[in-house]
Order: C-alpha cells, then sequence, then structure tokens
C-alpha cells in the first residue's frame, strides 16, 4: 500500500458548537498511564464526568495526548459514532480534517442536510464550531490506490469497502489515511486513526449553517461578519 507524507500547517475540523469540549484533557498529567485512576477519583465529585469524557479505554495509554487543545482531539476517539463514517465501522473513532477550510465545510454541511433529512427537520440554524490544528505524519494514500478500487473506497453513496479498508489499516498500525474529498472537487481531507496522529487544534471562529427544510443554502461566518450563499 502506498504511503504519502503530509505536512499541512493548518489542518481544518469543524464541529457543532452545541458540544463544548470539557477541559479535562487539559488537565490531566501528561503520563496518561495514571489517567485511569485520575478520571476514577473526579468522577467520585462529577458523576457526569463519564458521559462527558467518552471511552477512555478505547485510546491505548500510548496514543493519548494532553494539553491546551486535547480535548478537541481526545473526543473524536472516546466517543465513537456507533453508525460509523466512511473511515470507521462503528467501533472506534477517527479525527477527520481536511487541508482547506472550505473542504471542512463541504463535509460538514453533507453530512448535517443528511441529518436534517433523515430527522425531518424544519427550517432552522445550527452554531458550528470551527478548530483549526497541524497534521505532519506519514498516512496511507487512498488517491494512489488502483482502479476500481479506488472509486469504490471513495463512493459518494456508500461506505461499504472504505470501513473494513480502513479497519485492517487500523489493526496493522496505520495512522491514517489522506484522501480526495468526496464533497468538494480538489480538496483533501485526512481521518486519523490515533490523536498522536494530528497536532492539538485550537478553536478558529463559528459559523452558522442555515436550512431551509431541504438543504443548507448559506452559512453565516461571525469572523467576517457575513451569509455566504452555496
Amino acid at each position: 500500500m502506498a504511503t504519502r507524507w503530509i505536512d499541512w500547517p493548518q489542518a481544518w475540523r469543524i464541529i457543532a458548537s452545541r458540544y463544548p469540549p470539557i477541559n479535562l484533557f487539559e488537565r490531566l498529567t501528561p503520563d496518561p498511564a495514571v489517567w485511569e485512576a485520575l478520571i476514577a477519583l473526579e468522577q467520585m465529585t462529577n458523576p457526569r464526568l463519564r458521559d462527558e469524557m467518552g471511552e477512555i479505554a478505547l485510546v491505548p495509554p500510548e496514543d493519548r495526548v494532553s494539553g491546551p487543545g486535547a480535548s478537541y482531539v481526545m473526543a473524536s476517539f472516546t466517543h465513537v459514532n456507533k453508525k460509523g463514517s466512511r473511515f470507521s465501522d462503528g467501533t472506534f473513532g477517527v479525527y477527520y480534517a481536511a487541508e482547506e477550510i472550505q473542504t471542512a465545510i463541504a463535509e460538514t454541511v453533507f453530512h448535517f442536510e443528511s441529518y436534517a433529512r433523515d430527522s425531518n427537520d424544519p427550517p432552522r440554524m445550527e452554531d458550528m464550531r470551527v478548530i483549526v490544528g497541524t497534521a505532519a505524519e506519514t498516512f496511507e494514500d487512498v488517491a494512489a490506490v488502483e482502479e476500481p478500487y479506488r472509486s469504490e473506497l471513495l463512493d459518494p453513496d456508500t461506505y461499504a469497502a472504505a470501513q473494513p479498508y480502513a479497519r485492517h489499516l487500523r489493526d496493522t498500525g496505520s495512522m491514517g489515511v489522506v484522501y480526495p474529498s468526496v464533497r468538494s472537487s480538489g480538496g483533501t481531507c485526512v481521518g486519523a486513526f490515533k490523536p498522536s496522529a494530528v497536532g492539538l487544534p485550537r478553536q478558529e471562529r463559528h459559523l452558522k449553517y442555515h436550512w431551509d427544510g431541504e438543504r443548507v443554502d448559506r452559512y453565516f461566518d461571525y469572523q467576517q461578519e457575513t451569509w455566504i450563499a452555496l
């Protein structure tokens, strides 16, 4: 399998603002081997911590990260989407990010629309949090996979081929995948299988997605103080 070294000074990720990160992973000791004991002690006085923190056992001690911004990364691996995603079968977490903010917007707008349609949501708006970190690592290069398998991995309508492919890579120690965006032509994304595969991000700005009952037709950029049509 072909690999590719990437060195992105900015790796963009967008998440819903209604899920504010806790700062537990910022406060923990740099020695991840003792995290379980420290977390257990904190849970004695904060019983809600288990739900907020997720399943720390899903992340091996050697792959854990701490410090400013760590919760943004760790949450992707301790709060697993049981329905799965392109490069996860629902049993492990993946940290997705894009090389360009517009690619991150296109990717998240697609998934926002899918959720809103499935829920039959009326017109509404949703605040989104933009976080930006770095990515400097060797990843499996999906673009280098031969056809027709590459098209199967990047199928816009199904993850049937991509999920077992990713499961095999993760089980054999891969740090993650770099791949062409399926929702933004010319864009590039990464899917990291370990928290240590990406740099600790920071909050960059907020956006507001406008769902008109059928699609996200525009978004408000709080930094630019303007609505942008899609």
